[in-house]
């Protein structure tokens, strides 16, 4: 599969403006108003009716990523009052809802924490018995947990690194420095091997230290889970590895000081909504691959501080990914390579009732390799024996379901493969690729499907998604991808799947990031102001890329989202030095163009909403909620310019003169911000 453009859209896309709601893209058109060209994008309504956006306008386009298929998606009718109504319930659904958020982080950073102390000397010693050099990116990661846990408030802290990038390290660390200001430490695992694997790990890091570490599964008698919980109650115990089912528990703490929550995305919403009241005054440490689309934008909003370990472990090599059509021979060609080399292999299948069904499959087809079974729902210590006789050796292929996803961690096992991989979440497919290329042998991830044509809309974009991201670090890519897949979720309910199906996911993260920007600022936030991401900047010159200069339409359209996002002028200029290398030296209308994002980026940064000039004026409207300008300043530039400036309210400035050459206007209205910077604008 070839890696899909996200700039573009194709025609017939379903695309939504957020004034006029959903319609489908039928290209660019050039129209020709006032007898200047520009370029306009066609949307097509309901009833057949076209709408003209200018393409300076494209900000309020986005393409429709639904959870629906397009045949079921009705396109609205222009100037019907319907969509209107939606977009108001949007607004305040947004606005509630940042409102909500800012509550629930203000409340914790009101609670008072505990400050760690760092026990410099005793702490070096520890990092030096690790088995590995750190990266860099874990050293910046641990600097700033460490950070986090000598203040008084809270830590709430997200570790986003791909899997086999040393999070657990962090994990390990920080509980040594829990254990010794005498805290407890609850380290949270969402499945029985995970926690059996941490428990492994934790026990021979601190194999030269008295902290006594305990854990509590499945796998553990339920008379050994009473006496280890009565150890947690009086402090007899220092670290706690255990899964969910902890939380079900009447648990008493003798000292509890930090959380550690592993895998976040594979908790349900209830048990996470269960941990934050729990846990709400301690120190807590999230640690994820691919964090779900709520935690993922709560780390983007800034509720969540974050760090990212983008840098992979020494001779670590990026798992080669294929999507596949189910093929026996493939299968076959797949299994016996790996044999080849004295590997092992994992093969996906996750329905429990067809696994003894696909090992007769498997048998007749490689009849030469040895096969196991494991699931979830096994009795726990025949599952034990099945994976410590995987560990061993004892046989090349586990037929499984996804009790593998996290957790396990064999060198040896070096080949994937997942059935029905269309069915499968994208955090899934990142997770379960990510339980081979544990070590400097060269590993393979192999999706298979039944039939491309039969794949949903959002299968295919999950596995796009997951066959174009291949490289180390894609885990936080593929959840910004499924983040524009599966949507936001209401982030303080419990639909995790999506907030509407009337607005496009990434234009609802979009207004909510700016509505929680206004409120941390104290300011209100309207409709308009919400929608309006640009200043609007109308300068009666052509500002496009002619079709002679760049004759591919779509292209146009990504190269009109380049230089429309720019928002600082050394980007602008690297832009227009890459139009000038790719297409050649710019004719007027692109220097044009280029002119208008630099009055648009200047605009921005004075609070101005819009400028409008032709030859007999220019007229720039403020926006209300600009704080920078110096009202008194204004009005006397507009007496001592009584002739030419006219102020018609405090928020709109028109000022007269009459110029015909347009290149002496454009100079004229750089020189009339400039004198408003300047003059008017407080802190300049």
């Amino acid at each position: 599969m070839k890696k899909k453009k996200i700039l573009s859209f194709l025609e017939n896309d379903l695309v939504i403006h957020i004034k006029y709601g959903i319609g489908q893209y039928k290209g660019l058109s050039i129209i020709k108003h006032n007898n200047i060209l520009n370029e306009y994008i066609t949307i097509l309504y309901a009833n057949n009716d076209k709408l003209y956006i200018p393409i300076s306008n494209l900000y309020l386009i986005k393409k429709y990523n639904s959870n629906f298929n397009n045949k079921k998606i009705i396109l609205n009718k222009l100037g019907c009052e319907k969509w209107n109504t939606e977009r108001k319930r949007i607004f305040k659904n947004i606005n509630d809802t940042a409102i909500q958020i800012l509550e629930n982080h203000a409340n914790r950073m009101t609670k008072l924490g505990f400050s760690f102390q760092n026990y410099n000397k005793e702490y070096e010693l520890f990092c030096k018995m690790c088995p590995f050099e750190m990266t860099k990116d874990q050293n910046l990661a641990m600097k700033s947990v460490l950070l986090d846990m000598n203040k008084s408030i809270p830590m709430d802290r997200l570790i986003c690194g791909d899997v086999g990038f040393g999070k657990t390290e962090i994990a390990i660390r920080a509980s040594f420095i829990a254990v010794k200001n005498k805290k407890q430490v609850l380290i949270l695992a969402p499945t029985t091997i995970l926690a059996q694997q941490h428990y492994k790990t934790f026990k021979n890091r601190f194999l030269k230290y008295n902290i006594k570490i305990g854990i509590l599964s499945r796998f553990q008698k339920k008379s050994k889970q009473l006496i280890l919980m009565n150890h947690i109650n009086t402090g007899n115990i220092n670290i706690i590895i255990a899964t969910h089912k902890i939380l079900f528990n009447n648990l008493k703490w003798y000292n509890l000081g930090l959380l550690i929550i592993d895998e976040e995305h594979k908790f349900g919403v209830n048990q996470k909504e269960n941990i934050r009241k729990m846990f709400s005054h301690i120190d807590v440490l999230t640690l994820t691959a691919t964090p779900i689309p709520r935690t993922l934008n709560m780390a983007i909003n800034g509720i969540l501080d974050l760090s990212i370990i983008s840098t992979p472990p020494i001779n670590r090599l990026p798992v080669k990914t294929f999507v596949k059509i189910y093929n026996k021979k493939l299968i076959r060609k797949i299994i016996l390579f790996e044999i080849s080399r004295n590997g092992q292999l994992y093969f996906i299948c996750n329905k429990i009732q067809n696994l003894k069904e696909k090992l007769i499959i498997l048998k007749k087809i490689v009849p030469e390799a040895k096969f196991q079974i494991a699931h979830g729902k096994m009795n726990s210590e025949i599952l034990k024996k099945i994976m410590n006789n995987f560990l061993k050796k004892k046989f090349q292929i586990l037929i499984c379901t996804t009790i593998i996803e996290i957790g396990i961690d064999i060198p040896s096992v070096n080949s994937i493969i997942i059935e029905d991989a269309e069915y499968f979440g994208l955090a899934q497919l990142h997770q379960l690729r990510g339980r081979v290329g544990r070590s400097n042998i060269q590993s393979y991830a192999w999706f298979l499907i039944k039939n491309k044509k039969t794949i949903s809309l959002n299968g295919k974009k999950r596995l796009e998604a997951i066959n174009s991201n291949q490289n180390f670090n894609s885990g936080f890519e593929l959840s910004k991808h499924d983040l524009e897949i599966r949507g936001v979720g209401e982030l303080l309910g419990k639909n995790q799947s999506g907030h509407s199906k009337n607005i496009e996911l990434s234009l609802y993260i979009k207004f909510l990031n700016k509505a929680i920007k206004y409120i941390k600022n104290n300011k209100s936030l309207s409709l308009h102001e919400l929608e309006q991401e640009n200043p609007e900047i109308k300068l009666s010159i052509p500002t496009i890329f002619p079709e002679k200069y760049i004759s591919d339409i779509n292209l146009r359209l990504i190269w009109y989202k380049k230089i429309f996002s720019i928002n600082n002028i050394d980007k602008l200029l690297k832009i227009k030095k890459k139009l000038i290398n790719k297409f050649g030296i710019l004719p007027i209308e692109v220097k044009n163009l280029i002119i208008m994002i630099k009055i648009k980026i200047f605009s921005k940064k004075m609070g101005i909403l819009k400028i409008k000039s032709n030859k007999k004026n220019t007229i720039i409207i403020f926006s209300k909620q600009n704080n920078l300008i110096d009202i008194t300043k204004l009005l006397n530039i507009c007496k001592i310019e009584f002739k030419k400036w006219k102020l018609n309210d405090q928020y709109s400035l028109k000022i007269s003169y009459y110029i015909t050459d347009d290149k002496k206007r454009i100079k004229w209205i750089f020189y009339i911000l400039k004198k408003i910077k300047n003059s008017i604008i407080i802190n300049n």
